[in-house]
């Protein structure tokens, strides 16, 4: 999220779908351009897929010529199930070269999972292929296993072993868990600053992760490091620019990834993943870009950052996109306590009104036909809120779901990228959570770069309506430097939204226990971002009852 706004692009979009834009561009270009452009986007992803079963598409690496360590982007592990869970490692000798310094060759990697962390009981081990297509990444869906488990898991090629991670199964799915206790981040640009947060999670006891978008930004990082004013080495020049091609977009997975505290919190615990807009380009909207460039040019890009996306991250082959196109929205439970609805509220909502920055809401705005889901994700949601079992239903997903003006005008300016531009979209989604009966929602946020704790109301503009659930928002890693505790903002936010139980302008992460009588939040922060190594504390904590919602002080 940057404070500037964009041009309206060229070619609006209706609300409802793809389709008429791509149909009003093809008009604009020419049939014969639309279709070559369109068909690159695809061969983009296509042209690099895995071989067909017993084929092979690179010769192979004999891993005992591997003379430098592989495994320097680490391990992770995610979207842990009853039974299964994905681990995920890249071979990368040498990460800050495109190819990772293993060529178009392919290589054989073991990999084993066991119960305890010196890998004497063994319960799962097999092979994998690190193909050069998907730039060497290895994802094992491990399946078998026993539910509600700890585990160990690491990687081994030629002489080299990876770092071990440590990840968990979800409980089966009719069993009664009595706790889980979760972790929520987002928003880590590296320019910014240190991942201290990271370091200080991956010594928490938590059981997963959820990780909620802004995992890389797509702008220039400088030799330096940016914020971090590196004096001990020089990062190459070929991150001194934006991310744009399938070629930058893994680059710059691979210097993130190499940062020992991100490394250390994807060993310590399972990740579920979803993404918001840096991961490909500033607030895009479905197929517009900030610039307003032609959709069908923007999905070239989509498409690359998709596909890197995929490979650098713990997903599974449904997650595989196609072509500018990826699934990210799914569910996960853990036994009958929690079920995790993780939404994409960017790859198909309608685009902003009014920009995409800051606007009173009008017309524009409040079009019932505007969408920050799209039809089927929306229908996908409120259905699988009706068949669900779970004492807590929690909604990971990107930006602010609760109203939050931003002065103290009668008729205030909001946000148009968060669900403030897209109202009519979150009274259908609340209207379902309603007509489900579901009493404990609690709604998981990112993006915003600073914590809030909000009581979600059935009429905003009523603080004496309904409480219908909670929204947790989790400040930035590191995204907006330092920062401070009481912003300039602080007054009129607080003052502006009554159902805003907390406010703080400081990095860090939320962690959350869920229980079966209640729910508590902590708001962990760190003093800075800019210097490594501060410490951490919590800044506060709220408790909300189940069947009574209402964020209380712990």
């Amino acid at each position: 999220m940057t404070p500037t706004g964009r041009q309206k692009p060229l070619f609006p979009r209706t609300p409802s779908g793809h389709d008429p834009e791509l149909r009003g561009a093809a008009r604009h270009f020419g049939r014969r351009r639309f279709l070559t452009v369109t068909a690159a986007a695809a061969a983009l992803a296509f042209a690099t897929d895995l071989p067909a079963a017993g084929a092979a598409s690179a010769a192979e690496l004999d891993a005992a010529r591997i003379s430098d360590d592989p495994f320097t982007l680490g391990v992770a592990s995610g979207d842990p199930l009853p039974d299964s869970v994905l681990l995920w490692t890249r071979l990368a000798p040498a990460p800050y070269q495109p190819d990772g310094g293993l060529a178009q060759q392919r290589v054989t990697v073991q990999w084993e999972v066991a119960t305890d962390e010196y890998f004497i009981l063994v319960v799962r081990r097999g092979t994998a292929q690190a193909h050069p297509e998907y730039n060497h990444t290895v994802h094992v869906d491990v399946g078998g296993l026993s539910p509600g488990r700890e585990y160990y898991y690491r990687f081994r090629t030629g002489s080299w072993i990876s770092e071990t991670g440590r990840t968990r199964t979800a409980p089966a799915t009719t069993a009664a868990a009595s706790a889980l206790t979760f972790a929520a981040v987002s928003c880590q640009a590296y320019h910014d600053g240190y991942f201290t947060a990271h370091r200080h999670l991956s010594e928490d006891d938590v059981d997963m992760v959820f990780h909620l978008g802004d995992y890389l930004y797509e702008y220039a990082v400088n030799s330096a490091g940016g914020a971090r004013n590196y004096t001990d080495r020089k990062l190459p020049d070929l991150f001194n620019r934006e991310a744009r091609t399938l070629e930058e977009y893994r680059l710059r997975y691979a210097l993130y990834k190499s940062d020992p505290d991100l490394r250390a919190v994807h060993a310590a615990h399972p990740f579920v993943v979803t993404w918001d807009d840096h991961e490909t380009e500033n607030n895009y909207a479905a197929l517009i870009d900030e610039e307003g460039d032609p959709p069908e040019e923007f999905l070239l890009r989509r498409a690359a950052a998709y596909r890197a996306y995929w490979e650098n991250q713990p997903l599974r082959s449904a997650q595989l996109p196609q072509g500018p196109d990826l699934q990210l929205y799914r569910r996960l439970q853990w036994g009958r306590l929690a079920q995790f609805d993780v939404l994409d509220t960017r790859q198909y909502r309608s685009d902003q009104a009014y920009g995409d920055t800051q606007h009173v809401p009008g017309p524009e705005s409040d079009d019932p036909a505007r969408t920050i889901t799209g039809a089927a994700q929306e229908r996908w949601l409120i259905d699988g809120w009706r068949a669900s079992k779970a004492l807590w239903n929690v909604m990971p997903q990107q930006v602010c779901f609760s109203q939050r003006k931003l002065d103290l005008n009668p008729k205030a300016m909001m946000s148009m990228d968060a669900w403030d531009g897209y109202r009519a979209s979150r009274n259908r989604v609340l209207a379902g959570a309603k007509s489900a009966g579901i009493q404990n929602l609690m709604v998981l946020t990112g993006d915003a770069h600073v914590g809030y704790a909000f009581d979600i109301k059935d009429a905003f503009d009523d603080p004496a309506s309904r409480t219908l659930g909670t929204e947790i928002v989790t400040t930035s890693v590191a995204s907006g430097k330092d920062g401070v505790q009481r912003p300039a903002t602080w007054d009129t936010y607080t003052r502006a939204n009554p159902h805003l139980k907390f406010y703080d302008g400081r990095r860090g992460y939320v962690r959350v226990e869920l229980g079966r009588e209640s729910a508590r939040a902590d708001f962990r922060t760190v003093s800075a971002v800019t210097k490594p190594g501060a410490p951490i504390t919590t800044a506060a904590s709220f408790v909300t009852e189940a069947g009574n919602p209402g964020l209380k002080p712990a």
